[in-house]
């Protein structure tokens, strides 16, 4: 009979451990069901593209956003539209910070030695200036002012002077002429 009382003790035993994972794992399920969705990630406009010095920059390869600081009404959009008739990637547009007024058009850069800068400014005119600005907009930003003239045709590539990193579209390619 002793032998009994131990394999009943250990049915037990084994029984209340089953019942313990049991209901750890619905604890478990009920949890996971119950969270919320993680949040959406936002795909990036542009990837940081490593253009060494020699290579030739082209308007596929650049990200453009285009402000107004007080000029006309929808001179921004008119200027994106002329800029990606050329082939520049469209990024935003909209109104300049405030406290934001160049005459003519401003290149914003954190180097103004950028290639990606300098080939956009071609399309500006002379009046243009490439200014070591940083902002939270994506791609090469200009800023549109009231005497600002048009865009005009610039050149169709800007060789690196040194190595440089490039916000370039997602999936760009090198035109065949860049190569």
């Amino acid at each position: 009979m002793e032998l009994d009382v131990r394999q009943g003790g250990r049915s037990a035993i084994t029984l209340a451990v089953l019942a313990v994972v049991f209901l750890a794992g619905i604890t478990w399920a009920w949890s996971r069901v119950t969270e919320p969705f993680p949040e959406r990630a936002e795909p990036s406009p542009c990837t940081s593209t490593l253009v060494r010095a020699g290579e030739d920059v082209a308007p596929p390869q650049i990200l453009v956003t285009v402000l107004n600081a007080g000029g006309v009404n929808g001179l921004a959009s008119q200027t994106m539209d002329k800029l990606a008739g050329f082939g520049f990637v469209q990024g935003d547009t909209g109104n300049a910070p405030a406290g934001t007024g160049p005459v003519s058009a401003q290149v914003w850069a954190e180097d103004p030695d950028d290639p990606a800068a300098l080939l956009l400014a071609s399309y500006l005119g002379k009046d243009v200036d490439v200014v070591d600005q940083p902002s939270e907009y994506a791609g090469v930003v200009i800023v549109v002012g009231k005497q600002f003239k048009g865009v005009r045709k610039g050149n169709p590539t800007v060789t690196a002077k040194a190595d440089s990193y490039i916000c370039t579209p997602p999936l760009s390619t090198v035109p065949d002429a860049a190569v």
